[in-house]
């Protein structure tokens, strides 16, 4: 594998199943955790982190190092005490446990999150949902999902399914909402829209939704950080969708804004679909 700096392109699909399978790995690690004991904390803005967070970033950062070595990993755990930072080359971010409180609360939403990063955008990004054994991923131009055990390699997938978004519908928009940060911009721009059936959930799933063709937007006018929204935003926009800042036009990853934030966004499937709402 070569070193950063000369990362052969992200579409190359063996670069993506070995990054897949160092994501099923941290899957199986949550998973390890889930079943014993999971220390939760609190971080200093108050948000929850437990030692499947801490087990699933470990097993990440130990096999993207052996992948890429010297590639520049921005990971939300690791942001807690060192400040992330990257040279403005091609860098990967990682959520290693997407949805914690959805951990905690005993629902099956959570995800691993893992995305190449060059020029701004996602070029690769992968997304695993551990409690159900499925692996959203995009490499370049085609996105699929994969019924995966947590643990085993991208090469034992028991199904693959290409992902294809759909058109927006002439009625029954449906919308992939945040359970816990519905705020009220997004509500109020939900109530711009025809009669819109939810779908809440937690963590990146949302994305997943969209890609799949079972969801046409989602909004999140909230503040949230890179690697929450990057691995979605490569899987989705393989897909045929897309992801954009609010105000338009697309996100860019990598502004050493501090926690690697992002202040809104709107995730769509039909990317005509603002054009033909008149937004």
């Amino acid at each position: 594998m070569t070193p950063h700096g000369n990362i052969r392109p992200a579409a190359d699909a063996r670069l993506l199943d070995e990054l897949t399978t160092v994501v099923s790995h941290a899957a199986a690690a949550i998973l390890a955790v889930r079943a014993a004991s999971l220390d939760p904390r609190q971080k200093a803005d108050r948000s929850p982190v437990t030692a499947a967070d801490d087990a699933a970033e470990g097993v990440i950062l130990d096999g993207v190092s052996k992948l890429l070595p010297g590639i520049p990993i921005v990971s939300e755990e690791a942001a807690q005490t060192v400040a992330p930072r990257h040279s403005g080359g091609d860098f990967l971010l990682v959520d290693p446990l997407d949805g914690t409180r959805e951990l905690l609360a005993g629902r099956d939403e959570f995800t691993v999150n893992l995305a190449m990063i060059s020029g701004g955008r996602p070029q690769l990004g992968i997304i695993a949902a551990p409690a159900v054994g499925l692996v959203w991923r995009a490499g370049g131009t085609a996105a699929e999902r994969l019924r995966l055990a947590p643990g085993t390699a991208a090469d034992a997938a028991r199904e693959r399914t290409p992902l294809r978004t759909r058109r927006l519908p002439d009625t029954g928009l449906v919308a992939a909402v945040s359970r816990l940060h519905l705020d009220a911009q997004t509500e109020a721009f939900l109530a711009r829209l025809p009669k819109v059936e939810r779908i809440e959930s937690g963590s990146a799933v949302k994305f997943c939704r969209l890609a799949e063709g079972a969801a046409d937007l989602y909004p999140r006018l909230s503040p949230t950080s890179e690697w929450d929204v990057a691995a979605g935003d490569a899987v989705l926009t393989a897909a045929g969708g897309v992801v954009t800042a609010w105000g338009g036009g697309p996100l860019s990853y990598g502004r050493n804004q501090p926690d690697f934030g992002i202040p809104a966004f709107v995730a769509w499937g039909d990317p005509s679909a603002p054009a033909r709402l008149g937004l």
